[in-house]
């Protein structure tokens, strides 16, 4: 029983002793990670859809040729970069419960409307819109995520939300799969796009189930399923930073500090880590060479299954080793990935190679979760710098994205990608060693907060000043 409780507690956190406490935290998992995954989980279904959608038809129907796969997947990029910011403010002035189920709307009439489309220059359009609202999720979540739990809480909740993503691609191929076996042409509709029908119909439910029951800030407002009693307990319990006001003082908070420079660095460049199954590349692989359009939406299923395992376990990690080893899931992604790499430029055309290092790139995906709750830990303290980090981390590595994949992962350059793993190689590498830097000035910024600590209450107490240096 102790193991279990020591598992536990490693993976979950400990549950508070008061069982008022503790059934506050039950109603905050339940219904903020019952929203947020479901959002998404959507979301990424969302995204997902169109590759799974080109390997299914689209590209013949649209009479796809060359990089227009990836100029779609840049038009998403742009729109999604352009509106991180803004989205991640509006959440600190609108509600996030209208804000964000708003969003979702949008973007679901948006996914639905491709059904329609006979050209590829409507996808672009369309694309790019879906992004702007999409946008608010990835970002927004880590928001108010670090907003609401206490930091030894916050790493399996993020893994859980980050994973619920990767579960959405997964299903998006069982999803487009089924469709392409059993609707195709029903009613005169495509199989592709009957999978844009139905994310619409799957979006509409989880947008009115957010609006009712998630939770805007505890200091806006009371949750109806919360009692008064439990509120103020979260009023006392939710982190309060020094900095909560919106100014033009934050332009010298942000842009005077290492956090936002450092953690949209890592994000840019760890962000590319993801970049094999970001472009599809097995998909791609797959269908160069001729495997079936089930197997094609099938297979690269895999890749997010690992992604899930290596995010979680990931979190996991983080909380065993005292909550303060974030720097090391760069270390573990930067050697997975280039042995990942390295497994593909030798063995591109041997079958077995290809499925381990595919699979073995899920890994990439831990870092949404270690790097996204190492910087709410990090700027914990200035809620307007933390809102603007978590958005400028996402907000660069799509920027980075948008041209990056066109240059070295071109659907046209299938099935060696030789300048993709060359690529990949180089970021990992960079990963690692970013990683290693922000934990090296985290350190040097914690021990000068606590000698300013100790000088603060000497001088207060007119007492000698006494510093171990060693």
């Amino acid at each position: 029983m102790k193991f279990l409780t020591k598992l536990k507690i490693s993976i979950w956190g400990k549950t508070p002793e008061d069982p008022k406490e503790a059934r506050l935290l039950f109603k905050l998992d339940w219904f903020i990670l019952s929203y947020c995954c479901l959002v998404y989980w959507i979301n990424y279904l969302d995204r997902t859809n169109l590759s799974n959608a080109y390997v299914s038809g689209m590209m013949q129907d649209l009479n796809m040729k060359g990089d227009e796969f990836n100029i779609m997947n840049t038009c998403f990029t742009v729109g999604y970069v352009v509106a991180l910011v803004p989205h991640n403010l509006i959440l600190l002035k609108v509600r996030p419960r209208y804000w964000m189920t708003f969003c979702a709307f949008a973007w679901g009439v948006m996914t639905l409307s491709i059904y329609k489309v006979t050209a590829v220059y409507q996808v672009y359009i369309i694309r790019f819109f879906t992004a702007v609202f999409e946008a608010v999720t990835f970002t927004g979540v880590h928001l108010i995520l670090g907003s609401f739990y206490e930091d030894h809480l916050l790493p399996f909740r993020t893994a859980i939300f980050t994973s619920s993503g990767l579960v959405g691609s997964i299903f998006s191929g069982f999803l487009q799969s089924a469709i392409y076996s059993s609707m195709d042409n029903y009613r005169g509709i495509a199989g592709w796009r009957w999978l844009f029908i139905i994310d619409f119909l799957i979006t509409v439910p989880i947008v009115i189930y957010g609006f009712i029951f998630f939770p805007d800030p505890p200091q806006i407002s009371r949750a109806f399923y919360f009692t008064e009693e439990e509120h103020q307990i979260l009023l006392a319990k939710i982190n309060k930073p020094k900095h909560d006001k919106l100014d033009w003082t934050v332009l010298k908070r942000v842009f005077a500090n290492w956090h936002f420079y450092l953690f949209s660095f890592l994000f840019a460049i760890g962000g590319e880590d993801e970049s094999f199954p970001i472009n599809s590349l097995f998909a791609l692989w797959l269908q160069y060479y001729d495997y079936s359009v089930p197997d094609r939406n099938h297979f690269p299923m895999g890749v997010f299954g690992t992604g899930v395992f290596f995010t979680l376990a990931s979190a996991v990690y983080i909380n065993v080793t005292g909550g303060n080893k974030h720097w090391h899931i760069g270390i573990y992604i930067m050697i997975i990935m280039i042995i990942s790499s390295i497994l593909l430029l030798a063995g591109h055309s041997n079958t077995v190679a290809v499925f381990i290092a595919h699979y073995l790139s899920g890994a990439a995906y831990a870092g949404q979760t270690a790097y996204f709750a190492w910087a709410n830990v990090v700027c914990a303290n200035d809620l307007q710098e933390r809102s603007i980090v978590l958005a400028s981390m996402n907000m660069f590595s799509n920027a980075v994205n948008a041209w990056w994949s066109i240059v070295f992962y071109g659907a046209d350059t299938a099935p060696r990608f030789t300048k993709g793993m060359i690529a990949m190689i180089f970021t990992a590498a960079t990963t690692g060693i970013t990683s290693t830097a922000i934990m090296f000035l985290q350190k040097r910024d914690e021990r000068l907060e606590a000698l300013e600590v100790v000088l603060t209450s000497n001088s207060l107490g007119n007492g000698t000043i006494q510093i171990d240096f060693s």
